[in-house]
């Protein structure tokens, strides 16, 4: 069981409802997708979503394929999937950085491992703790009646009882007093969470968090921008409302200072900002050690991406503030046969072999941005 080649695609997704950021409003979502082939014709596939081209990080969709099909994929050629953590291991002391592209990779090695033992992914990485997790919903129109609204529908129909507000775009103020409304209106009905996108100084963050937490809301997430550890450790230390790191929790490095000056008491994973699974496993292993709380994070995935993080975060044992895995629900389409399941406002965690998902391969070539030279693998 050798790897006989790699393939990566863009792909432009669509969304249901423009979906606002801090730095980014998104109507048409691209991921990245990957598939291994090995020398026996089976397929792992992988996906990993950015926000905005460059606006959220560094590695944009062009950049992430490029460093894949030129200095990864010659790395990996020859190799044995079963051992992906080698494998990567070996990448890392070439590639620095390309965090993005290193989950691309890694990921589809693990779901053409797993495939290849006919097991869920999760069996590599100690097996499934949890069979469903918690799932948060964002509200992001802007509007106040109209997030309401939304809200109680998503209430009633036991689809999501955690709601995120983006208040990072617009005056800081006129925000704190929308996400105010909202949570006077749900009551004790719903957790409301907010996350800032880095956009706050530390004036700013004083003021409005102090606002947030008399309002009710249960987290505040990346005031500060990432590189500022000493301010969003004063902020942690100032208020009881938990203080999430994103942006600023990437590498394990990164999580360590953190936990060591406690710049936030939490933090928000996602494989892709760290390098894959096997280092987030890493980053969950530095979080438990330090007492800092977990969150399911997702960068907007389709549901493939979406079942690899489900599949991952099964395996934690305390997700203190649930998951954001809601990707799939904000697209017009998706790039698997089969679908991710929302029920009883929890994500089902699927159990099939590898991530569990059948990839549609008409859809990936139907939204793939160039697909010259690449029909072979997609008949």
């Amino acid at each position: 069981m050798k790897i006989r080649s790699f393939e990566v695609y863009i792909l432009d997704l669509p969304t249901i409802r423009p979906h606002q950021l801090a730095m980014h409003t998104i109507t048409v979502q691209t991921i990245v997708v990957g598939c291994v082939t090995d020398d026996e014709g089976r397929e792992g596939w992988s996906e990993v979503a950015t926000i905005g081209g460059a606006s959220y990080g560094e590695s944009t969709p062009e950049a992430i394929k490029a460093n894949i099909d030129t200095y990864i994929t010659p790395l990996i050629i020859g190799q044995d999937p079963n051992h992906f953590d080698r494998i990567m291991n070996d990448v890392a002391k070439l590639v620095r950085g390309n965090y993005f592209a290193k989950t691309v990779v890694e990921n589809a090695i693990i779901d053409l491992a797993a495939k290849a033992k006919n097991i869920p992914a999760f069996e590599l990485f100690g097996g499934q703790i949890h069979k469903s997790l918690p799932i948060a919903w964002t509200l992001a129109s802007g509007n106040t009646e109209k997030d309401i609204e939304e809200a109680q529908e998503m209430l009633e129909k036991k689809r999501h009882n955690i709601f995120k507000l983006k208040i990072g775009k617009g005056d800081p103020f006129k925000n704190v007093e929308h996400v105010r409304s909202i949570k006077e209106a749900l009551g004790d009905a719903a957790r409301l969470t907010v996350d800032v996108n880095q956009a706050w100084d530390e004036d700013t963050s004083n003021y409005c968090i102090a606002a947030l937490e008399a309002a009710g809301v249960s987290m505040v997430e990346q005031p500060l921008a990432a590189w500022d550890f000493e301010g969003m450790s004063r902020l942690t230390a100032k208020f009881n409302v938990p203080i999430m790191a994103d942006e600023a929790a990437t590498s394990i490095q990164d999580v360590f200072r953190i936990a060591k000056y406690r710049a936030g008491n939490s933090i928000a994973l996602k494989p892709c900002k760290h390098g894959g699974m096997t280092q987030t496993k890493k980053v969950v292993g530095i979080a438990e050690a330090s007492g800092l709380g977990l969150y399911g994070g997702t960068m907007i995935e389709s549901s493939l991406g979406t079942a690899a993080c489900a599949q991952l975060y099964s395996t934690i044992s305390d997700m203190k503030f649930g998951t954001e895995i809601f990707g799939p629900l904000l697209f017009k389409d998706n790039v698997t046969v089969n679908d991710i399941k929302f029920e009883n406002f929890e994500v089902i965690v699927p159990d099939g072999p590898g991530f569990g998902m059948e990839i549609d391969k008409e859809k990936v070539k139907h939204y793939a941005r160039e697909f010259s030279g690449k029909q072979e693998m997609m008949n």
